[in-house]
């Protein structure tokens, strides 16, 4: 959109009105205005989860708007960015799970940089990442991508440095002596997470100024929604509570990092966490299961969850990247087939940042790391994959989903087979789990073409079909 100023000099006298040159009409680029969030936008959506402090050597909120125009390549439509905010120095975590002030040689501690998830201004910005201002860029920029902004929230706690531990130590839990706590199990042990000061949800006005933070960076600095940390660690109520004044705030997204299905309900989170998908893609790939646990997974799914609820499906995320493994050494020769199937079966489809590059290492949590920067393998196929994504609505994955049929094979414990429909557009995913080659029957005919090659092909009832071990194809209707 366009302003149009015209400039006008007033003089003090005639002559000097008669001698002033007319100053000409200025034409003022303002910023692009991105459509609210809304049902159309998640059938098609790619989110991609941003590690600032490790997608780039400089770890800046720069170096990642750079790159945002690339992302658009990929379909991706949300950026959630993993928490932004200001890190607490008191009880700082250190790689090995100490804290940092415990280390004695300073070069080696100064490297300890703490978690993400410590957080001690949930209104301010990291300095490690840059300025407010740098901030303002990277969501300017984003919106003239047509991607919106999610902001990573931790509500379940805040680091030791937290202006509330001071001024307000009633929001925090407390032990039998009096004595604020890290977050515990229902048991009364420690979860694990002592740089962080467990909040107590009993008190109104801890939700209050909880809300009223989050109201701050939807209204002020014009984010689009949350990624919300534990969310099913948070009472139920208090988002029960929350959500519906954000929504009246402006259009939001909203994430909840839970399974339970209790939060999808009555408009509250738009998306959850797919994780038995995630642990049923592990356990395939790993042959700790057979391809017959994809049909008991989407079983699960139809039975647990309503039609219009969203999942998160990923390969990978900052979490499991750090602790539990890269998507090679979690899914080996498979990683490929269950990238695909990760797009394929219904829900949004996640990107971890260095995903896309091939990453092949465990991204340090405590202290500064960096992915790599060279397309390879990766880049072409989640292009290609995002490209179906976007454009097929097989694939549409929101809250007007596309349907999915289990196909039937002669080989139910190696190949993995369904079909996706919606309007006039079908797809079809077959995919060989197993390390050896399977030859099998598929229950479906007509012609189609082959994704990965462009081919059209033919298929009849009971033609039989082989599959290299770990290969997959994607079929879409002529």
């Amino acid at each position: 959109m366009k302003t149009y100023i015209s400039a006008l000099l007033i003089g003090l006298a005639f002559v000097a009105c008669k001698s002033e040159p007319k100053q000409e009409e200025v034409t003022v680029e303002t910023p692009k205005e991105i459509a609210p969030v809304n049902d159309e936008m998640l059938e098609t959506a790619i989110i991609y989860e941003a590690n600032i402090r490790q997608y780039s050597n400089e770890g800046t909120f720069n170096a990642f708007t750079k790159d945002i125009p690339e992302l658009k390549q990929l379909g991706v439509k949300v950026i959630w960015l993993m928490p932004i905010f200001p890190i607490s120095e008191t009880k700082r975590k250190a790689t090995g799970g100490d804290f940092a002030s415990l280390i004695e040689d300073e070069a080696e501690r100064e490297k300890m940089l703490g978690s993400y998830y410590a957080v001690s201004d949930f209104t301010e910005v990291n300095p490690e990442f840059g300025t407010k201002e740098d901030f303002r860029a990277l969501l300017k920029t984003a919106h003239d991508n047509d991607m919106y902004v999610i902001l990573d929230w931790v509500p379940n706690h805040t680091g030791w440095d937290h202006v509330w531990i001071k001024n307000h130590p009633e929001f925090y839990t407390k032990n039998a002596k009096g004595e604020i706590t890290d977050p515990l199990n229902e048991d009364g042990e420690p979860v694990g997470w002592a740089d962080v000061a467990d909040l107590d949800y009993s008190n109104e006005n801890l939700r209050n100024e909880m809300i009223s933070d989050m109201k701050y960076w939807l209204s002020e600095e014009g984010v689009d929604g949350f990624r919300c940390d534990v969310a099913g660690s948070v009472p139920l109520d208090f988002w029960e509570q929350a959500i519906p004044q954000l929504r009246d705030t402006k259009d939001v997204f909203m994430l909840a990092e839970a399974w339970e299905p209790e939060l999808l309900k009555a408009n509250l989170f738009d998306m959850a966490y797919a994780w038995d998908g995630h642990h049923m893609m592990n356990a395939i790939a790993s042959g700790e299961k057979d391809a017959s646990a994809f049909k008991d997974y989407i079983s699960k799914v139809e039975t647990d969850y309503e039609d219009n609820d969203i999942l998160m499906n990923f390969v990978t995320n900052h979490d499991e990247n750090s602790w539990n493994g890269t998507i090679k050494e979690r899914m080996g020769s498979n990683a490929s087939a269950m990238t695909a199937l990760s797009y394929t079966m219904p829900g949004m489809p996640l990107i971890y940042s260095g995903q896309e590059y091939d990453l092949d290492h465990r991204l340090k949590f405590f202290e500064k790391d960096s992915i790599p920067k060279t397309k390879a393998n990766m880049w072409p196929l989640l292009e290609k994959l995002g490209q179906l994504k976007t454009e097929n609505k097989a694939l549409h994955g929101g809250k007007d989903a596309a349907t999915i049929s289990i196909l039937e094979t002669s080989k139910p414990n190696a190949i993995i087979a369904f079909k996706r429909e919606k309007a006039e557009d079908q797809l079809v995913y077959l995919a060989n789990v197993s390390n050896n080659p399977i030859t099998f029957t598929v229950q479906l005919e007509g012609v189609y073409v082959d994704e990965m090659t462009g081919k059209e092909i033919t298929l009849a009832k009971d033609q039989e079909h082989t599959l290299k071990g770990n290969q997959y194809v994607i079929y879409t209707n002529k």
